[in-house]
């Protein structure tokens, strides 16, 4: 039976913890698209947890870096420096949300 086969059937123990960190988690496991303890089992097990949110903020920043170059590259030249620092900017906040 391979592992897509095989049905979970042990129960782990509830976890205490304070309101504010309940809310967290559960907003974290809503902004990835699963329950709150398969969000946990994945962040235990070191499984990728990003949430769809950050995906589609990063689609849309590639799109616009995209967008960015081609105007860059349409100006002839013109304003380079700032087309250049506006793709630095994206290309940095791709790298923080990517992590």
């Amino acid at each position: 039976m391979s592992m897509n086969e095989q049905r979970r059937t042990k129960w782990l123990p509830f976890v205490r913890c304070f309101e504010h960190e309940e809310v967290a988690v559960r907003e974290k496991a809503y902004d990835c698209g699963k329950s709150t303890g398969q969000f946990m089992l994945a962040a235990a097990l070191g499984r990728r947890t990003q949430s769809k949110i950050d995906s589609h903020i990063l689609n849309e920043l590639r799109r616009l870096a995209g967008l960015q170059k081609h105007l860059f590259k349409e100006s002839g030249g013109m304003r380079s420096k700032e087309y250049a620092e506006i793709l630095v900017e994206v290309k940095a906040a791709i790298v923080r949300l990517s992590k």
